[in-house]
């Protein structure tokens, strides 16, 4: 008996509407963005990879010392907070919602978060 053939139909590009909205979204973002908040966006992405790398490979290769894994992965995300607080706290676009916080006081609060997280996180490892 015979198997009927399957044929796997290829994959269909993407919708020149969607192609369009986001190359027109990408040409917004370069032109309307300061270099410093592209850079901000940058560090939060790694953030993110870095968080996602070591979630998967708690999954698939071993988690044995889990200390070590929930103290990487909670500096990911508790950076990644911090981080994002900070550019929310220093977009102009944002202004009005913090008229009293400086973009230096912004840095500074971001800088002190950042070193007590990370004391926590060591102190975590053991």
């Amino acid at each position: 008996m015979a198997r009927p053939k399957t044929t796997v139909a290829p994959s269909s590009p993407p919708s020149p509407a969607l192609t369009h909205a986001v190359q027109s979204l990408w040409k917004a973002y370069n032109e309307t963005t300061s270099s410093r908040l592209k850079l901000i966006d940058a560090f939060l992405l790694f953030l993110m990879l870095t968080g996602v790398i070591q979630f998967v490979y708690c999954v698939l290769v071993t988690n044995f010392p889990f200390n070590a894994f929930l103290a990487g992965f909670g500096s990911c995300v508790g950076q990644f907070v911090l981080t994002a607080s900070l550019r929310a706290q220093v977009d102009p676009a944002s202004r009005t919602e913090f008229k009293e916080v400086s973009p230096e006081r912004a840095f500074a609060d971001f800088a002190l978060g950042s070193i007590v997280l990370h004391f926590f996180v060591y102190n975590f490892l053991g």
